[in-house]
């Protein structure tokens, strides 16, 4: 495991140090040496004619240095351009095994000498749980001069820790095999992770509890696995809290979805693993929360179940009565995802939630829409726009608004039943506008379709296969946001 020293001053005996640049420019080292300078802007002068490249090591004053390419990929914002940096160097560091590597970056500021080490800890995961013989990970220590900054870069330190223990735990969940993740051993493995957070309380719903409650979605869906769905209720609620604000997350937790009798064809469906991302980073998220004291209550709810085909399996054609009371036909068993978080969204607002968010990898036309690097979100408050704006900027993850566009919800509607679960365009607007239906209309609402950046089977950023821990960065930015009480306007004390 990567380790990280902060300190006022490092003594110069690391293996290496570490140098981050932009075009002809050298950040955060505002300490070399008139010598070292005059190396530096050659070998920067080399990179920009071709003769050197990004992560090359070169002798600078008398020390082995790795140059780091700040500005090198297109298309992503300064932060996450250098967590991009971040993450290359760590992975250089362990290829050429060295123990100890300084960086200077007094001069960096604090949102800079975040995403730097976010980069480097993404560097430093690896999922090894089904390899017989895993590989020891090479351990870098990356000794950290930061002068003045030290204390505020010490908590800064800490909170990135904490925030990448839990999104390890979110793709630790999603890279599990469907056969061992089952509904039974996530609830479990959210008992054992709640436990482990001071203020976090967890119930679970368990199908007779479901039945008493007309929690009938997760039932449906789950009807033809042989291991039983449940719903699992996070509450975490500090006694600092802000008034009047209960934030409500709700994850689609599939453990692995077949597509039912409405069978998915084989090519990927290994990948439906996958399915219970959102349940995923909503139980990393809340833990997260909990451990950093986001003054802000929060509950979450993860709908749990299987999408098999078995005796008791759904039938396209069935109808069940929703927890709010309305009917719904199963026209295609394969779009279950909207029906399990259904019983979560109604539990969320049964609660008292003010403000509800939902992560599931719901549509496949989500993916052809947005591809596979950006998250398409659906909501009906400006104040939630601002806030996924801002939060998503700032964690480095891409979200496009797509349009809630009740035109469309005439498609919904069944001869029979007063809901259809599909329509016949626009899969993920539709599916957007299902979800509505169970969303009162003073509650503030999202919806995230993850379908297409929770999982990649192709290097991307810094996830070179499987998980990518999406939503969980996110959802934090969004916690603290809401825990900041803001001062009345003149316009609202006029009011």
């Amino acid at each position: 495991m990567m380790k990280l020293k902060i300190a006022k001053h490092v003594a110069d005996s690391a293996e290496a140090h570490a140098l981050f640049f932009v075009k002809k420019a050298v950040q955060f080292s505002s300490v070399l040496s008139e010598e070292a300078e005059l190396q530096v802007a050659k070998v920067l002068e080399e990179m920009s004619n071709g003769v050197s490249e990004d992560l090359d090591i070169v002798e600078i004053d008398g020390h082995k240095t790795i140059f780091v390419n700040a500005a090198k990929e297109c298309g992503l914002n300064s932060l996450d351009l250098l967590r991009m940096a971040g993450y290359r160097l760590g992975l250089r560091a362990k290829q050429k095994h060295y123990k100890t590597v300084k960086l200077l970056l007094a001069d960096a500021a604090d949102e800079q000498f975040k995403a730097i080490l976010h980069g480097l800890y993404y560097s430093d995961y690896s999922f090894k749980k089904y390899k017989s013989n895993p590989k020891i990970d090479f351990c870098v220590i990356f000794e950290i001069e930061a002068d003045a900054r030290t204390k505020d870069f010490e908590k800064i330190a800490a909170e990135v820790a904490v925030e990448q223990h839990y999104i390890g735990l979110c793709k630790n969940l999603v890279n599990t095999t469907g056969s061992d993740l089952n509904p039974e051993a996530f609830a479990k493995l959210a008992i054992q992770e709640a436990h482990c957070v001071p203020g976090l309380s967890i119930t679970i719903l368990n199908p007779r509890i479901l039945a008493k409650d007309g929690f009938n979605g997760l039932l449906t869906v789950g009807a033809g696995s042989r291991f039983e769905p449940c719903m699992v209720k996070l509450t975490y609620n500090p006694k600092d809290a802000v008034s009047d604000k209960h934030l409500a997350l709700v994850g689609k937790g599939l453990t692995f979805d077949t597509g039912g009798i409405s069978l998915k064809p084989a090519k990927g469906m290994k990948e439906m693993q996958s399915d219970m991302s959102g349940a995923a980073a909503v139980l990393s998220a809340i833990c997260a929360a909990a451990e950093l004291k986001i003054p802000l209550k929060i509950s979450a709810y993860l709908c749990l179940a299987e999408n098999r085909i078995g005796s008791g399996a759904v039938l396209p054609g069935d109808i069940f009565k929703a927890k709010n009371g309305k009917t719904v036909m199963v026209d295609n068993t394969d779009a279950e995802g909207r029906l399990v978080l259904s019983d979560g969204l109604c539990a969320a607002v049964e609660n008292g939630a003010t403000h509800v968010i939902d992560l599931a990898t719901l549509t496949g036309a989500m993916v052809r829409a947005l591809g596979p690097y950006i998250t398409g979100y659906f909501t009906n408050s400006d104040e939630l726009v601002d806030l996924v704006k801002n939060a998503s900027a700032n964690a480095c993850e891409k979200f496009w608004q797509m349009p809630l566009d009740s035109e469309y919800a005439n498609e919904l509607k069944d001869y029979f039943a007063d809901l259809s679960n599909i329509g016949k365009s626009a899969g993920a607007i539709l599916a957007a506008l299902f979800l509505k239906e169970f969303i009162p209309d003073d509650v503030k609402w999202s919806h995230w379709d993850i379908a297409g950046t929770a999982f990649t089977e192709r290097p991307w950023k810094y996830t070179r296969y499987g998980a990518t821990g999406i939503g969980v960065q996110t959802l934090l930015g969004i916690m603290r946001e809401m825990s900041e009480e803001k001062e009345p306007s003149e316009k609202d004390e006029e009011a």
